[in-house]
Parts: structure tokens; C-alpha cells; sequence
């Protein structure tokens, strides 16, 4: 009898790890290419340490490098216990491990748990592998949109995590796995792993609602994780049709990152609040910022800023708020909104020697391009060198041989360059002479003929 019941138990656990290996090659084959690295964030808790077992032996039958990531908060007594079992671990299965020292600022203003996962995040994404594997499972995904429900999400929080979250090369193949299959593998295969105390503290939002409400919701409807889970990733489909419903909007209505205003007001009021929304989005994305997912605006925020945008007038110098702490601002200018990052005039004494690329204190770059025939005449500047200022005011400038030498305000202003733009424009001198304006053009004395070695500045705004 014992040795019949021993062999249902190695039935089971050989079934339960099929399934799971079956479940992993389906997910990562559309994926994956042969010769990619994976970064594991390999917590040592039984989530990321049932996933590390999964997918060593997949190196060899799928051709991708796997490598774990331990980040060290240093919030618990036991971390540095928690560290030498992740090390003891990787090495038992030949899997290299970085271990990330961490610190977790006790002011950020969003709460100890927010500010691990920020820290968290960012050492994981500052890693160069191809793709960062997170455990998180089902019964994880159906506690985040309960809480992201609770706080009034739309639809981009109510979709929850992404299995596969290309912005920042997140893979998540357990999310449609429960928790209990997981623990049931890892009992079954003698693994162990970390209980981390924490946990059970439920001061956080998260413990709370998996050790009160989660249970209870199970006792009325067994299977809350799992259709909780599911709608998240309804949510998610429609809440990618609506991005797919902004892109179309965008084709029409954004030009060079700008949004045209008359645009927006020709559409109905919830498709232009979507189509706001989206844009804000990509132009943090294009940005060094941290993630604009954890500072979207609310229903309410964003409904004011379209009010202000469409009701202004022509000539009004809008400035709202979208993220004052990281210097984000909305403005209007000439029926075209803009995103403002790093909004902060400062000054520039700086000397060209030669580089390829020069960063300017506000984080914007001047870039130089060599081409024969256009731009700044090089071997014209002789001994001179160029020197980067910012505006003083009262400059003046000659672009072009025929037209008479004109103020640099009215210059900027036919170019259409907004008015914070111009405060924080560099200006290349050759000596006193002012040689080039970025998007304005070059001295005409100073312009290279078709036959003279030429140099090409222009100006990326951050």
C-alpha cells in the first residue's frame, strides 16, 4: 500500500511539472530567439524559486541564457540570510546570480512597499539582458485588480500586470498559473524556500487584502482568483482597443509630438480625454522619467487639463502641472500642446572640443554631425574655438546673405519655437560672433560652399 501510494505521488509531481514545462515553451516560443539572455528576479520565495527550477533545464532545449537577479532591501533582519540562500541555491543549479544592494528611501511619500517595488524595478530594468522574468501568478494578478479597483483605477490600472509588458521587457509566464499548483510542485520536489515576514504584516494593502478579503471571497466563490484574474485580462484587451482607438487619433492630430488642439476639440469628450491620455503616455516613454504608469492622472486631473487646453485662447500661456515633482508640465503654444520635461532654465559655459555630442545641464544635447557642403565652415574657424552660452537677450543674427540682420526674439518667433524652449536654447559662438542658432540656421559669412568640410548642429530638448 505504502509503495503504491509513494508511486501516485511521483505520478502527480511528474504530471504537475509536465503541465508547468508544457506551459512554459508555449508562452516563451513566440517570444524568445534563440541566443537571448533572461534575467531571473529570484526573491528566494516560493514563487521565483519553483520558476528557477522550471526553467533551468530549459536553457538547453529552447537556446536562451539564464541568469538571477537577488535585489537586497536591507528591510529585514534576515536579509542577508535570505542573499547567501539565493547564492547557494543559483550555484546548486550552475545558474549565475547577481545580488543587487538597494536602498529604499524612507521618504518617497508613497510607503515603504512602494518604494521597495520602485528601487526593485529599477535595478532589474537597469540590467542588459534581453528580458526580465517576474514569478508573479495568478492569485498575485486577481490581488492587484482588487486593490487597483479599491483605488479607482481606469482602465489601464484595472488590466492589472502584463504577461508580457514590452516597455520594459517584462515576461511574466506564471500569471495564469494558481498559487496552490506552484506550492503542490515545489512540496512535491522537496524545494525549499524563503518566507519572508513581512508577508503576514497586514498593515500593508496588499497582506490585508490576500489573508482577509481574498479567503473570504473564496469561501462564497471558489474560484474568485481565477475569474478575478480573467476579467483583468478582459480589461486589458479593451483597454488595448482603446490605445489602438488613440494611435488612429494620433496619426491625424499629433505632428512632431505636438498635439493639435483644434484636433482634440473635433472629437467627442471621452475620446479626446483617451487620446490626451495616450499621448501623455508616449511622451513620458520617450523620456528618461520614471514610469509614467505609476503617475497617470486621475479622471478628474485629466479632465481639467482638456478643459484648459480647449478653452484657452490662441495667445494664453497655459502651464498645468502633470508631474511638478519629476518638472513635468503641459503648455500651449500657437494651437499645439507640448510636454515640458526638466523645466528648469540654467546656464551654459561650455567649450566644443571636438566631441561628437555635448550634454547641456538641463540633460538636453547639442549634437555634431561632419558633412561636406552644409553647416558651420570648419577649416574657415582656424584657431577659433566654439563656445556654448544660453541667451542673454538683445542677440541678433544673420542667417541669410540677402535679408538684413534681425533680432534672435524675432527669429525664434517665425520658427515657431515656443517661448520655454527659447529660454533654454544653446548658442554656438566663434569667438563674440554668434555662429549658429539650433533650427534657426548659420551665420551666413560662416556658411560652408558645397566644396568646404562642414559641421551640422542641432539641438535634441530633453
Amino acid at each position: 500500500m505504502r509503495k503504491q501510494t509513494q508511486h501516485r505521488v511521483e505520478l502527480a509531481a511528474e504530471k504537475s511539472a509536465t503541465h508547468l514545462k508544457a506551459h512554459l515553451e508555449a508562452f516563451f516560443l513566440p517570444i524568445l530567439r534563440p541566443g537571448q539572455t533572461l534575467l531571473l528576479a529570484f526573491s528566494g520565495g516560493l514563487d521565483s524559486r519553483v520558476l528557477l527550477e522550471l526553467l533551468a533545464p530549459l536553457q538547453k532545449t529552447m537556446g536562451f541564457t539564464l541568469r538571477a537577479m537577488h535585489v537586497h532591501h536591507g528591510l529585514s533582519p534576515n536579509a542577508d540570510d535570505w542573499a547567501e540562500f539565493c547564492s547557494a541555491t543559483c550555484t546548486s543549479l550552475h545558474i549565475p546570480l547577481h545580488i543587487a544592494h538597494v536602498q529604499v528611501p524612507a521618504d518617497s511619500g508613497t510607503g515603504v512597499e512602494a518604494a521597495a517595488r520602485k528601487v526593485r524595478y529599477e535595478a532589474l530594468c537597469s540590467d542588459t539582458a534581453d528580458y526580465i522574468v517576474l514569478a508573479h501568478h495568478e492569485d498575485d494578478q486577481a490581488e492587484t485588480l482588487l486593490l487597483q479597483l479599491l483605488r479607482g483605477a481606469g482602465a489601464k490600472g484595472l488590466s492589472a500586470m502584463a504577461m508580457h509588458d514590452e516597455n520594459r521587457r517584462l515576461l511574466r509566464p506564471l500569471l495564469d498559473i494558481p498559487r496552490a499548483e506552484l506550492l503542490s510542485f515545489a512540496q512535491q520536489h522537496n524545494l525549499r524556500w524563503i518566507e519572508d515576514e513581512s508577508n503576514n504584516d497586514q498593515a500593508y494593502d496588499r497582506n490585508y487584502c490576500r489573508h482577509q478579503i481574498m479567503p473570504l471571497l473564496g469561501q462564497r466563490f471558489p474560484a474568485a482568483s481565477h475569474t478575478l484574474a480573467r476579467s483583468a485580462a478582459h480589461i486589458a484587451e479593451a483597454s488595448q482597443l482603446l490605445d489602438d482607438l488613440a494611435q488612429i487619433d494620433a496619426a491625424q492630430y499629433v505632428k512632431e509630438q505636438q498635439l493639435d488642439v483644434t484636433g482634440l476639440a473635433s472629437l467627442t469628450e471621452a475620446r479626446a480625454r483617451n487620446l490626451l491620455r495616450y499621448w501623455l503616455s508616449s511622451q513620458w516613454l520617450s523620456s528618461q522619467l520614471p514610469s509614467y504608469q505609476q503617475n497617470l492622472p486621475t479622471m478628474a486631473r485629466l479632465q481639467e487639463m482638456l478643459r484648459q487646453l480647449l478653452s484657452a485662447k490662441n495667445d494664453a500661456g497655459i502651464k498645468i502641472a502633470v508631474d511638478s515633482a519629476n518638472g513635468v508640465w503641459l503648455r500651449r503654444y500657437r494651437g499645439f500642446a507640448y510636454v515640458e520635461f526638466n523645466a528648469v532654465s540654467l546656464p551654459i559655459a561650455m567649450v566644443w572640443q571636438g566631441e561628437a555630442e555635448l550634454r547641456m545641464p538641463d540633460n538636453s544635447r547639442l549634437i555634431f554631425e561632419r558633412c561636406k557642403g552644409s553647416g558651420l565652415a570648419v577649416e574657415r574657424l582656424g584657431i577659433h574655438k566654439l563656445r556654448i552660452s544660453h541667451r542673454l537677450g538683445g542677440e541678433r543674427f544673420k542667417p541669410e546673405l540677402a535679408r538684413p540682420t534681425r533680432t534672435l526674439k524675432h527669429l525664434l518667433q517665425e520658427a515657431n519655437i515656443p517661448p520655454w524652449q527659447r529660454e533654454r536654447m544653446p548658442l554656438v559662438y566663434c569667438d563674440d560672433v554668434l555662429a549658429v542658432v539650433p533650427g534657426i540656421g548659420v551665420a551666413c559669412t560662416l556658411q560652408a560652399t558645397p566644396d568646404e568640410a562642414g559641421l551640422v548642429i542641432s539641438w535634441q530638448a530633453s
